[in-house]
């Protein structure tokens, strides 16, 4: 199934992705939003969408550590 949300929005993923395809590809949205999906997917796979204010919540939360592993034993 093609997206609007592909059509319209241009998707990057970090430079440190290099060639790989197991990488996350966001999105500015129209409307402000932002769009995150899979790298090995591509147009047509699944995105999923977030509020410019929710995604800048979890930036600042991963930035803080949040969601780092701790002894490989998940989420602290």
């Amino acid at each position: 199934m093609a997206s609007v949300i592909s059509n319209e929005s241009r998707w990057r993923k970090s430079s440190r992705c290099g060639g790989s395809t197991t990488c996350v590809e966001v999105a500015a949205l129209p409307g402000g939003g932002i769009g995150a999906r899979d790298s090995a997917n591509g147009e047509g796979g699944p995105e999923l969408t977030f509020s410019a204010a929710a995604w800048g919540s979890f930036v600042t939360e991963v930035k803080r550590g949040r969601f780092d592993l701790v002894r490989g034993d998940g989420p602290h």
